[in-house]
């Protein structure tokens, strides 16, 4: 190699390291991570066991077990493992990784491994009317020198979208439990309703019997026989509906836990009563939700994606530094390819800027300016969201007990209203109407307080769901993700 040939390989070697120094800029701006003000307390008024006493991170997590239900919790295991949404949103985690993976390649150099073999020639008048064979192999290497911090943001903007994805696995983990939990609420409602309607049933039967036996006897009149049958007919086209509506509720816990409707059936065979609320809930305060909230955490990842997308864009306003390089072999006699005299190399840095484009590239930083401004409204506006979700069930939830407890009240005056007017109607005191009224009075309350009871249920799986409950200690399956 002469001595001219080395000198120009130091100068390349030297340009492509000053082009490379640690210090090189990192363009566009820095994410700065967002802080909402939010209220130091909740605007509703506590009541019946809330409490702003800090949130215990496991109880949160696994919220359902308060309620102390088995079958619950076993349901709640099913869902988590055979989810078909959530085996999706892992798949989405999946791919950011990649995605990830393929934006830090970016920084590294590539090689290329080529090899050939071509005949070439020429007519007389060109080229004498030879031909000839070439044979060559090698390698090219090249390097995009990340001067100006384009593929950093790249990869900041991947790492940001990865995190985004992670919470939005997170996020439907809360919804996920809340929904299981919901349908089995609703479910375990609809047994309780079914039992008040059969049990009433079974009285206006026997009241229906006692009328009827009273008519044949003509202690009565058709008038009270018929507004017995009517009454007795009422309450028994209630239950095909509310064995649809279990039926239903039952198809979609089987589709939530990743299994076909039926699939459930048995677990919801044994009827049990209505989960019951624990005496104590701590809610914590809104700073709390505002930390813990998956949904709001994403949101908050996806403007820093879109902040770093900003940089990507304004590294094309500069200059694009790369280092290139051939090392091979080339000789027109394959007998000769690997000889020492068929060497050829190459190696040399290159720059290319984009002189004109007719300002499409700083469109192209306001565009995405103005999409990192939607994406901090949007970011905003999940915050807000966010406590008015938890101001509303804080409300829903204390206000839901109160009614529930008027109810009870009712059905224990209504209950006592049946064996009075069923008295004074056997002693002639009364007429039948009034016996009819009072039945389906305590048939109406009976039934209202059972679907209280669901919605009281109801209503502190929607809380813990607002608190962004269900999601912290949890994680896919291994089961889960070999099916991926």
């Amino acid at each position: 190699m002469s001595l001219h040939t080395r000198k120009g390989l130091w100068v390349a070697a030297a340009l492509s390291a000053l082009f490379f120094l640690p210090g090189c800029w990192t363009v566009g701006p820095d994410y700065v991570p967002q802080t909402v003000s939010v209220s130091p307390q909740w605007n509703s008024t506590l009541g019946r066991g809330l409490t702003t006493a800090g949130t215990d991170g496991d109880n949160v997590a696994k919220w359902w077990t308060t309620l102390g239900d088995p079958d619950l919790c076993a349901l709640m295991g099913r869902a988590v493992s055979g989810n078909l949404d959530l085996r999706k949103a892992w798949s989405r985690v999946r791919e950011a990784r990649a995605q990830r993976g393929v934006r830090e390649a970016g920084a590294f150099p590539t090689l290329e491994a080529t090899g050939s073999v071509g005949r070439s020639g020429s007519g007389e008048k060109s080229g004498g009317g030879r031909e000839n064979d070439l044979y060559s192999a090698g390698f090219d290497a090249r390097w995009e020198l990340d001067v100006f911090g384009g593929v950093r943001r790249l990869v900041e903007a991947a790492e940001a979208d990865l995190a985004a994805s992670r919470e939005n696995l997170n996020d439907l983990l809360v919804s996920l439990t809340a929904e299981v939990a919901l349908n089995y609420v609703e479910a375990r409602t609809f047994q309780a309703r079914l039992w008040v309607a059969q049990a009433n049933l079974a009285i206006q039967q026997q009241t229906f019997e006692l009328i009827q036996w009273r008519h044949q006897a003509g202690l009565s009149d058709e008038l009270a026989l018929q507004q017995a049958r009517y009454n007795l007919e009422s309450t028994r086209s209630h239950i095909p509906n509310l064995r649809t509506g279990l039926e239903q509720a039952k198809n979609r816990l089987a589709v939530l836990t990743g299994q076909p409707p039926g699939a459930v059936h048995a677990v919801l065979a044994r009827e049990r009563p209505v989960p019951v609320t624990p005496p104590t809930v701590a809610v914590g305060v809104p700073a709390e939700t505002v930390r813990r909230r998956p949904d709001i955490r994403r949101a908050e990842r996806e403007l820093a994606a879109q902040t770093a997308r900003i940089g990507v864009a304004v590294a094309d306003l500069y200059p694009k530094f790369r280092l290139t390089g051939s090392i091979g072999l080339e000789s027109i006699r394959s007998d000769d390819l690997f000889q020492a005299a068929s060497r050829v190399w190459r190696i040399g840095p290159s720059i290319s800027w984009n002189i004109f484009d007719a300002g499409a590239i700083r469109r192209n930083i306001e565009v995405q300016s103005v999409r990192q401004e939607q994406y901090l409204i949007a970011y905003e506006l999940t915050v807000l969201s966010a406590l008015e979700e938890v101001e509303n069930t804080l409300t829903a939830y204390v206000e839901e007990h109160l009614r529930r407890e008027r109810l009870s009240d009712a059905v224990n005056a209504a209950r006592r209203a049946v064996e009075l007017s069923q008295d004074r109607y056997k002693a002639g005191l009364v007429g039948f109407s009034n016996v009819l009224d009072a039945q389906r009075s305590l048939l109406s309350f009976q039934d209202q307080l059972a679907q209280s009871d669901g919605t009281a249920t109801s209503n502190l799986v929607r809380l813990y769901k607002a608190l962004g409950g269900g999601w912290t200690p949890l994680a896919i399956t291994p089961a889960a993700a070999s099916k991926q």
